[in-house]
Formats: C-alpha cells, structure tokens, sequence
C-alpha cells in the first residue's frame, strides 16, 4: 500500500510517469558506446518523513563491466528548503558509501527485507514538489530530471533517447553510469582538482577524472591531490542569470566526460548520492553547499599573514637567518616552516639531533614566539617500520595499520618501508592524538602540515624489506623504490573491468598508492576508501590538535576531499617557476573557494626549478593576495626566498605591505566563509552574475565582493589589459585613479615591475590598518575607512563590516564576549556625506583600545570642497586635530567616451579618534558643482 500523501510537499497524479523528464536539450556529439539497457520503476511510495522510495528493476542484463545489479532503492527527498537528495543503491545489500561519520548527513530508509514480485504496469509519480525543486521522472528506461521551481528550467536531467551520446542508468558491482543534458550556454565549474589549461571552466571534452594521486600538479588535465565529484552550472537566460550546484557524493574513481551539452559519470563502484543545491545566486550555491559538507574551518589570524618555507633548510642555523633575512629585508613574514629536514631520518614526530638539536630549536622558538611570528612543520602519513622508534612500536601494539592479507601493508617513502596509519579505525585516531601530543611536547609547533597523503607510495603491489642491501641508499633522488615488489592483479579489486583515466595514462589504480585490496577497518576496502585517506587524516590531525591547548588548529593539506575545508587549508601542490603555473593557480584558488576550502594557495615563485627573476616579481605581486600566501621551494632548486632578489623584494614589500594593510578585511572574509562558505577569493561572476562577459575570465579574481585584483601573468609585460564589469573602480594603491563604465569595458593598464593593479568597486566600505611586518604588530596600528560611492553620483549608499576575535579561540563566533562585529555605513544624499557603525557585542574591541584614525571617501560629486564635519552630532571645531582635504580624481575611463563634464572628488578626514567598540556617526557637506 501506497501511505497517505503529504500534499503540501507531494504531488501524486495518476498518469504514466512519462511526464517531466523531457528536455529540448540535445548533443550533436559523437554517440558513445552505451553500456547498459536500463532500468523500470515497478513502484514508489511515500516515507514516513515525506521522502519517495521507489523500486527499480534491471530491464536486461549484459555483462559489460560485469553483471547489473537487479534491483535498486530509488530515495528522493526534499532535505530543505534549497537542497534535494536523490539516491540510489543496491535494494538487496548494502553497499559502500562515504562513511556517515566522516560526513555527518541523514542515512537513507533501510533495505526492503525482501523484494517483492515486479509488477506488469509501472506506477508512477510524475512530480515530487519542493520549495525551489522539482523532482520528475519517466519509469521505462527510468530517467529522472530537476527542475527550478520558480521558473520551470530543467537542471539536470538523465533520460537518453536514441540521439545522445549516451545511454540510460546502469548500476553494475564495479561500474555505475549516469547523465544529464545540459544546454549548451551553461557555464559549468569544480569538478577537481585538476589543473585546467583553458581556465577555471569546463571545457568540452577535456578528461575530468577523479581519484586522488601524487602526480605533479604541472601535469594538465590529470587527477590530482584531491577529489571533488562537485561542479556549479551557471546559466543566464535572457538577462536573468541563476546558479546552482550537483554532489555526486562518491568516493570512488571516477571519470567525468562533459561533452558541452551533456555530462555523463562512470564510477568504479558505490552508489549515486546526488544533491542539488538550488541557489540561485553563486554565493547561494556556496552557503548552501557549505552548510551541508560542513562551513570553512576558522583559521587564526597570524595565517594570513605571509609564510616561508623551503624543502631544504639543511640546519636550523639556516632557518634563524631565513627569519632575519626578512627581517632585514623588511618584507614581512608571519610564519617560518620546516618540510622533513627537522627530523630524524625523515621520520615522523622526530627532531634530528645533530641539525635541530632541541635546546637550540626551543629557544629560537621562544624567540620568534614572543614577537608573534609562528612555526609549523611537515608530518607524513607513512610510519617508518623501525623496531627502535617509539611511533611504529606503538602503532603496532594499538593494531592501527591498514592490512594486507592480515599484516601492516608495507610501502615506501621519505624515511624507507613504511606502514600507514587506518584512519578509519577509532583506535588509529586516538592513537594519533597522543602522538601529536608527545610531539608537541618536544616542539611546541603551531600547526601541522600533512602532506603525501593522497596515499602516496613509490612502490607498487605487495612489498618486503629486501635483504643485505640498504634501503633507501642514502644517495640520489629518494624517490626510487628499493623495496622487493611484485604486482598484484590477483583480484577485481586490483584490476577492475572499467580503467578510469589514473594518472592521465590509465595506470593502474593501485599504481604508487596502497594496494586497492588492502583492507581498513571493519573489512572496508582501500578500492573504496582511497579518495578519503586525506580526508580522515585531517580529521584526525584536527582533533589533535583541538587537544593541546585548546588553541584554533591550523592544518595545511595536500589531499583533500568533500569536506576538509571544514578542518583545513589547502596548497595546489608540486608546481613549476613557469608563466603558465602562475596562470593555472587562479583557476585551481578560484576552484577551491567552490569545493569550500576557501584558505588556498600556490607555492608562490614555484616549487621547481627556480623561477626567473622576473618571474617571482609577478609571482608575489599574484601570491600576496591569495587567501593562504606561502613560498616554497624544491630541495633541488636554488634558493628563492623575497629577499634573493633586490627586484622581488622590492616588489614584495609593495604587494605583501598591502596584504598587511588588508589584514582586518581578509580576517573578516575568514569570518563570513565560516559562517556563510563565502570564499575568500572568488571568481568576478559571483559579484557580477549578470555579465556574461567575466564568466570564463580566469586571469583576475575577486576578494571578497569588491576588491579587484588584475595582475601581469606573462612574461616581458609592463600592462595588462584589464576587464572591469560595469559600475565604477578605484585604485588602492593611488585612490585619485577612477575607471567608470555603464557596460563593463576592458582597460588597459600600466603595470611596471613593482606594480600590481588593485581596484576597489562602487558601494563598499573597506576596513584597513597601517600595516607592518607580522601580523601581531599589525593588528594593533590604526584603522583607517575607504568609502566608495558610483563616480560622481549625488546619491549614494555603501557598507562594509569588521570582524574581531581572540584569534587562538578554537570557535569562531558571537556571544563569548571575546568578539565583536561591527557593521558599517554610509550614505549621500543631498550634498551631505554620513558614515556610522552600528556594534555588536563592543566589549572585546574597546579593550584592545582600536581606533579609527581615517576615513576616505571617494567618487563624490562636487569640486567646491567639504565643510561643516560633525563627529556624533558634535560641529569639529578648528582646535580640533581631525582636517577635511579634498582631492579631484582622475579618470582613466569614464561613464562615456567624451564625457568631460563628470568630475569626482577624494574626501579625507585624518586625524580622527573613533573607537572601534562603539557606535560613531560622521558627517560633512559637499560643495555644489560649479
């Protein structure tokens, strides 16, 4: 029996499910092979909880990749008001799934016990209706399609008829295969990582695989460090733009193939977890998205700061004169890191006596600690096998190692035969706690860096120690693997039917990682859990760290997946001191501020070989406002630290001295991706998703919603030609430069060596401070106001916010009385200019004893100067120390070509006292256009 149905959330008619799943989409792509027949919806019902559960029955079985699976459990539901889950899994036993304590979510109603006879006539639901979806389908082949409530458009859509290039659902052991039509104008993102040479969306027919690997990120096109079954569909239609996003969340190997007008998965196993998140905005997206996989992990203040690190610092004597160096250099730096030269043997959780010897290291610690800067280091996931090293030996007596055949498996990398820790085993994650704690005991660090944990292996298949030789030798790259090996293709699991595109090259999948019929806990298999091994490691690490001493953790993570920015930031990896790298890492940042790891970066200058001097010049000038900024160098390549270079380091104090300007506005933008998944550094389209023309621009980016950043990304250029969507544009680095445009325009602009083009748009308010060269000293300098109105305008009206906490707080948020937030606005209307705040919680700010010392307004309208300045109701009097200066701005382009007549004026009001914990009011009049 069919239950009574829910009317408000479901809509039941009686007809043939044949309605709703049609699209006027087509591809006039080559046909593909199709594998499968289809399946039947014999019948659906209503849960207790107002979802659908249907019953699908294979219409033919074939054994192309292996047999299909009989019978499914189709689950739909309306998870809230913007999300729609539909699921589909084997009906008969259940089958592997991302592991519901990694990623908290509701589990789907429980198998039917039994299957009952299929039925001859289909029963049919044609319309499954939410807030902002609507869930369709056709029973036979069975096919389903998402359609946006408020304007009927077809989203997503799986039915194939005969003249697509790909065929209906099918549902095999170790190969599952589905698609959607997609119109040909929709701008499709995510789907990583990869590196994408055309920028930072889809491009028809390049491979989009995902099954997280140790390659190079120079390698194009190829499945990287982590894994992202994610993508966000941005359409405008006529004029109206809207977004959302597809989850397939899986964490199996998975090739994606986007024709333009279709997207089709193929998964080596698991089951379709589909989510739809409605938007319609892209920061709708994101918020929607984040508040599902978990919000961007708060990150303490001193990481935004600047960072160095180098694979290679031999001794410690060399990293004390790295911290002087810059010092010396006066280019600021926050963060000193160490890659594996601190440890023993290039084993985990060690200090090598000899180079680092502890007495020294703790004092040259509590040296940089007590002016603020911080200190992190390189943790693996392999565990040397050593008889005489405390972290093995109790790894093997709490039994946390994945098996092979019931022993540790046993790999090799950095410190020679390894075995690595089963983060999915709850002892393994206890085990790990204490061994960051005993760590932390040695080297009071600040955060951790875990890198290889992809896994990877420089050996393949089942592995010994070899006997008489040493392994690793000592000498040469240490890469090579010494170990005894043999390949393992004895099982499925090892070789499956379908080779998904590993590596670029259909490698193996088991080709330099653990083995895929390796085991973890509870019997799961590396073949399913591969993509998640970084995943839970920083789970792990994270609460570690959260033990020590209740400090916010910071995490750095090279394998990533659904999730981790919940826990972590994140680099791009081992990239290349190329002019094509320095492009590339725009696209792969912008990416991550979708999958919701927000604090990303690239090895600025490149991690190999050195970059050209010229090179690092525009390098910094990129990398100062990547949300994570860190330079970081191969153990191979000649140094590249800021300073090496007069040119760079000029150049560096230019850059990274406004980046520590912007500190309390990047600190902010940390906030509201922790409360709203808003990235830090975001594509044009999210703030402009109306201008079509900025939907592919990969070469600039957002921070935040206005503040521009056009840099030089090729060699031997000193302009760069600029986009710059409609409104008007002032540049931060000289506030008299104005660029205004009705439509958008491109502009071309000078750009010297030292020279990087920021601009800051219309309607904002922008918090900044007066800089310096850690973050600590920073934090606490003045705070000065930019206000931006439309060029000219008379009337007018911005805002900004200030977010300020006790930044070692593990939680980020209101109401602990160790914060305050602090909105801003302004307004002009008739001639008279207000600026005011309005405080929450203004205990925190008024005992740091902030203040705000200026405030510049620019795009006013008038040339007669501004007069009558009243301070919270009060005239300023000339005794006052606060002066009124006015400046006419120039315009590089205005409104319209030949448009003389609009003029703008820059107001500065210098030598206020406002203090940042309470409400304060401003306000001056202009004078009248003469």
């Amino acid at each position: 029996m069919v239950p009574p149905l829910r009317l408000a959330s479901l809509l039941l008619l009686l007809l043939l499910c044949t309605a709703g799943a049609n699209s006027s989409s087509s591809s006039s792509s080559t046909p593909l092979t199709k594998i499968g027949n289809g399946y039947r919806l014999i019948s659906i019902g209503e849960t207790p909880d107002g979802g659908l559960v249907g019953h699908l029955v294979v219409n033919q079985q074939n054994n192309i990749y292996g047999p299909d699976l009989p019978h499914l459990q189709l689950f739909v539901k309306h998870e809230t008001e913007d999300r729609l889950r539909v699921h589909i899994s084997d009906a008969e036993t259940q089958r592997w799934e991302v592991p519901y304590n990694l990623l908290p979510r509701e589990q789907p109603p429980r198998l039917k016990q039994s299957i009952g006879r299929s039925g001859k006539n289909p029963i049919a639901v044609s319309e499954y209706s939410g807030s902002e979806f609507i869930f369709s389908c056709i029973s036979n082949p069975f096919g389903f399609a998402v359609r946006r409530k408020s304007n009927g458009k077809t989203l997503f859509n799986s039915s194939a008829d005969g003249s697509d290039p790909f065929g209906s659902l099918v549902f095999k052991d170790q190969y599952l295969e589905i698609s959607t039509k997609l119109p040909k104008d929709a701008s499709l993102y995510g789907l990583g990582e990869n590196t994408q040479p055309h920028g930072i969306k889809l491009y028809p027919n390049d491979p989009y695989t995902l099954y997280t690997t140790d390659v190079s990120a120079i390698n194009l096109n190829t499945d990287l460090y982590g894994s992202h079954p994610v993508y966000m569909d941005l359409r405008n239609d006529g004029g109206q733009p809207s977004a959302h996003a597809v989850l397939l969340l899986n964490s199996n190997g998975m090739d994606v193939v986007y024709r333009g007008t279709s997207l089709t998965y193929k998964i080596i196993g698991g089951v379709f977890d589909f989510y739809f998140f409605a938007g319609p905005t892209p920061l709708g997206v994101v918020d929607q998205y984040t508040s599902f996989i978990g919000r961007p992990a708060p990150m303490p203040y001193w990481s935004l700061g600047f960072h160095q690190c180098r694979w290679g610092y031999h001794n410690l004597s060399v990293v004390e004169d790295v911290v002087e160096s810059y010092k010396k250099a006066k280019i600021p730096l926050d963060v000193i890191w160490n890659d594996d030269d601190h440890m023993d043997g290039k084993k985990d959780f060690t200090l090598n006596p000899t180079n680092y010897p502890r007495p020294k290291l703790l004092a040259f610690l509590d040296k940089i600690h007590s002016i603020g800067m911080k200190y992190i280091v390189i943790i693996d996931p392999g565990i040397a096998v050593n008889s005489s090293y405390g972290v093995h030996q109790r790894g093997i007596a709490n039994d946390v190692f994945i098996k092979y055949e019931g022993e540790p498996y046993l790999a090799q990398v950095w410190p020679g035969a390894v075995n690595f820790p089963d983060f999915l085993n709850p002892k393994t994650v206890s085990w790990w706690v204490d061994e960051i704690r005993r760590f932390h005991e040695l080297v009071p660090v600040d955060g951790l860096w875990i890198d290889m944990n992809e896994v990877s292996n420089f050996c393949s298949g089942l592995c010994k120690i070899p006997e008489g030789k040493q392994c690793p030798t000592g000498t040469g790259p240490g890469w090579i693997c010494c170990l005894d090996c043999k390949n393992i293709t004895k099982t499925r699991w090892d070789d499956p039917p379908y080779k998904i595109n590993a590596s670029g090259l259909q490698v193996p999948i088991g080709f330099k990682t653990i083995a895929t019929s390796a085991v973890h806990y509870n019997g799961v298999l590396e073949y399913d859990a591969h993509s998640l091994y970084g995943f839970s490691q920083t789970i792990a690490t994270h609460k570690g760290l959260q033990a020590l001493e209740g400090k916010r953790p910071f995490i750095l993570s090279r394998s990533t997946y659904v999730g981790s920015g919940k826990y972590a930031a994140h680099w791009t990896g081992d990239n290349q001191g190329t002019w094509e790298n320095l492009r590339y890492s725009i696209s792969t940042m912008l990416n991550f501020g979708i999958f919701g790891v927000p604090m990303v970066g690239s090895d600025i200058c490149g991690f190999y070989p050195q970059p050209t001097e010229e090179l690092c010049n525009r390098w910094i000038e990129v990398g100062a406002f990547y949300p994570f900024s860190r330079d970081h160098a191969n153990y191979y390549s000649p140094r590249q630290e800021l300073y090496q270079w007069d040119s760079v380091a000029e150049s560096a104090r230019n850059a990274l001295g406004m980046r520590y300007k912007l500190l309390p506005y990047l600190y902010t933008l940390n906030y509201d991706a922790h409360i709203s998944g808003a990235p830090i550094a975001r594509p044009l389209f999210f703030s402009f998703p109306s201008y079509i023309e900025c939907y592919g621009l990969s070469t600039q980016f957002l921070l935040g919603s206005s503040l521009m950043v056009s840099p030089v990304l090729e060699q031997g250029k000193s302009e760069v030609k600029a986009l710059f969507p409609p409104g008007s544009w002032y540049s931060l680095f000289d506030m008299t430069q104005t660029i205004a445009s009705k439509e958008g325009t491109y502009v071309t602009l000078d750009a010297p060596l030292h020279v990087v083009n920021v601009h800051l748009y219309q309607n904002t308010i922008l918090p900044m401070q007066q800089g310096g060269l850690i973050s600590k000293e920073a934090r606490m300098t003045p705070f000065s106001l930019v206000v931006t109105f439309p060029a000219g305008a008379t009337e007018g009206a911005a805002k900004g916010n200030i977010f300020l906490d006790d930044d070692e707080l593990p939680e980020m948020k209101l109401g602990n009385g160790y914060s305050t937030y602090v909105d801003l606005y302004a307004t002009l209307a008739k001639g008279v200019v207000k600026v005011w705040s309005q405080v929450q919680e203004s205990k925190f700010a008024l005992g740091k004893g902030w203040y705000i010392e200026k405030i510049t307004v620019l795009g006013l309208n008038g040339s007669g100067g501004a007069s009558a300045l009243e301070i919270d109701g009060s005239p300023v009097t000339g005794a006052s120390n606060t002066q009124l200066n006015a400046t006419e701005q120039q315009f590089l382009r205005k409104l319209e070509d030949g448009d003389d007549k609009m003029k703008a004026v820059m107001v500065e009001v210098s030598g206020l006292s406002l203090s940042v914990g309470k409400n304060f009011a401003i306000s001056w009049k202009m004078g009248v256009k003469g």
